[in-house]
């Protein structure tokens, strides 16, 4: 299912407005339709408190339209990365509701945070950063290769808890410096990462994690998300 909603979130995006690869558009008309494109299926916090039911159900459409190429190779980057070995310890189908549920949370909470807001928001990041949230409780000691500006961008690996850690942080402290509700929406991912940590906290418990890290030793040590 991580392929199935890497498929689905790229096909979205290229047959959008967004992607710039329909020609039918000049300039000023592709803007236009981009903006309608995502005022008709993003979350505006201020209408979706109005309580209509198409206002309603945007933070699901929300997860599936992206605003730029980079936007998107990022967000299915760590869907990639980190998708793979939660949707297994998960299973398919429980994998998609906690997909779809953490994701719908966590843009419900940044909506929540800036009520008043007119600007919209796409993405799948509430929903990548709930992986990335599992993932750290359920393997916290599985290698993930990394690239650090600060470290000349050398391939380097570290634990998952590290790096997670660390994504974190970098998160929390945007969302604190930018708390008018930024381009970013950095609180989204702070809400999701937390949503999903606490999920699989609740869900699996620390007898259920350490039998399965016991019969797995290739994800404490040179596992490759």
């Amino acid at each position: 299912m991580t392929n199935v909603l890497t498929a689905l979130c790229c096909a979205i995006f290229v047959i959008g407005p967004a992607s710039g690869l329909n020609g039918i558009y000049s300039a000023d008309a592709l803007l236009q339709a981009q903006t309608a494109y995502f005022e008709r299926w993003g979350v505006i916090p201020v209408d979706l408190w109005s309580g209509s039911v198409r206002a309603l159900m945007t933070p699901l459409t929300a997860l599936f339209v992206h605003g730029s190429w980079l936007h998107l190779l990022g967000n299915m980057l760590f869907l990639y990365v980190f998708g793979g070995m939660t949707e297994e310890r998960m299973g398919r189908l429980a994998f998609v509701a906690f997909y779809i549920g953490i994701g719908y949370l966590a843009l419900l909470g940044y909506a929540a945070a800036h009520a008043t807001s007119g600007q919209t928001l796409v993405g799948a990041s509430g929903s990548i950063s709930g992986i990335l949230g599992a993932f750290l409780y359920l393997f916290p000691k599985a290698r993930v290769t990394s690239v650090f500006p600060f470290l000349l961008f050398l391939p380097l690996r570290f634990p998952a808890w590290i790096v997670l850690l660390f994504w974190f942080f970098l998160q929390w402290q945007a969302a604190q410096d930018d708390p008018n509700g930024p381009g970013v929406a950095y609180l989204a991912h702070v809400v999701g990462f937390a949503l999903g940590f606490v999920y699989a906290w609740v869900r699996y418990g620390r007898d259920s994690v350490v039998a399965t890290r016991g019969n797995d030793p290739a994800t404490e040590g040179e596992s490759q998300p």
